[in-house]
């Protein structure tokens, strides 16, 4: 789809991204979890964990710089490829996840010591040919002055100068003197990103598992659906999150199958019925195949989302739904081009219902409206 068909971008202030991304980091961190055995050579067991939290709070740290402070960093692109497209925000996590995932803990944990950042790197291809570097020398030292702000020491790099040459640097030691078990977290986190986390493409080097804290790559044990959904529903009203976990749980009752699919800092939990399938479906399979989903994106925020394909078969119960829900389904979904000439609004995901306190009134409605949908 070109960018005409989608319509103009429109990339909101990095305030507000900030905020959105704040969302994604999980409120609530277990105090104790098995950890999986790649990771033993790092550290003990309870200092991981105590590195995990701590990089937790130093990501709410930096989306409280970035609301602040990010103006002064983060410049509008001219020609926004996505609503996503914010080179800085890219940029530090690559940083964050160099330094992680190739720094070196010393002995005494105060500091890591890094002597390679690839993301800023030339490097040779298979065929010989140099490869410019992912990111600039000059994007590096913006990405180094901010985390400054966030709470981290840089030695052995100037931050002052204009610009600073990789190859120069030698060894850079970083160290975070408020809470130094942070470098553990970022160690192992960076590790969990680039080796544990499911790509969705060959090619996908983004690094949103690290900037969301997703402290559930290192758990040995698998977690549970219903733990997952509740830390994405934590910054709702609790009326909201009540109403959204009684639906999770009244179809998966029902004999529903939940996959969680995570995208560029998008999470979706797609309800789908599975039960007689032959083959093993993937989790993109049954996202595929979903009736409904629980969805936080940027575009829209949260959203109960219902793909019905049968409304014709029950529109004797429709009827005694609110006017404005008979309304929204009258509409009807689809293709916003085709169906209105409008420009694309994902559409063809299905009904869009805010998750907010307005769904309270129609919660009664959305249960029997899935009921009819799922069982016709």
């Amino acid at each position: 789809m070109s960018a005409h068909d989608r319509g103009p971008i429109t990339q909101k202030p990095i305030s507000e991204i900030a905020e959105y991304i704040k969302n994604l980091i999980p409120a609530n961190i277990p105090e104790n979890y098995a950890i999986k055995p790649r990771f033993e050579s790092i550290a003990k067991e309870e200092i991981i964990r105590k590195g995990v939290v701590a990089f937790r709070d130093f990501l709410y740290l930096f989306c409280h710089r970035l609301i602040s402070d990010g103006h002064l960093f983060v410049k509008p692109q001219k020609n926004p490829k996505s609503q996503m497209d914010y080179p800085f925000l890219h940029s530090i996590t690559d940083l964050l996840a160099d330094i992680g995932y190739y720094g070196k803990l010393s002995e005494d944990g105060q500091t890591l010591l890094v002597t390679e950042l690839p993301s800023y790197t030339s490097s040779i291809d298979g065929k010989g040919n140099k490869k410019n570097p992912k990111n600039s020398s000059s994007m590096l030292l913006e990405c180094l002055r901010f985390l400054t702000l966030c709470g981290f020491a840089f030695n052995g790099v100037d931050l002052e100068a204009k610009k600073v040459n990789i190859s120069g640097i030698g060894l850079l030691e970083v160290s975070y003197p408020n809470d130094p078990v942070l470098l553990v977290g970022l160690k192992v986190m960076a590790i969990a990103d680039v080796e544990l986390r499911r790509k969705r493409y060959i090619n996908d080097n983004n690094h949103d598992n690290l900037l969301c804290c997703d402290y559930r790559l290192i758990k040995e044990e698998d977690s549970d659906v219903l733990d997952v959904l509740r830390d994405f529903l934590h910054p709702l009203p609790e009326e909201v999150q009540k109403l959204a976990l009684e639906l999770h749980q009244r179809y998966i009752d029902m004999g529903m199958t939940c996959a969680v699919i995570k995208s560029v800092l998008d999470i979706h939990f797609a309800y789908a019925d599975i039960k007689n399938s032959r083959k093993v479906l993937s989790t993109k399979d049954i996202y595929q195949k979903r009736a409904w989903e629980f969805s936080f994106t940027m575009r829209f925020g949260y959203c109960l989302v219902i793909k019905a394909k049968k409304v014709d078969k029950y529109s004797d119960v429709i009827k005694e739904f609110p006017s404005h829900l008979q309304q929204l389904i009258a509409r009807g979904y689809g293709c916003d081009r085709k169906l209105r000439n409008e420009p694309c609004q994902c559409g063809c995901h299905g009904f869009r219902i805010p998750l907010d306190n307005s769904i309270l009134n129609i919660g009664s409605s959305i249960e029997t409206w899935l009921d009819n949908e799922i069982k016709k």
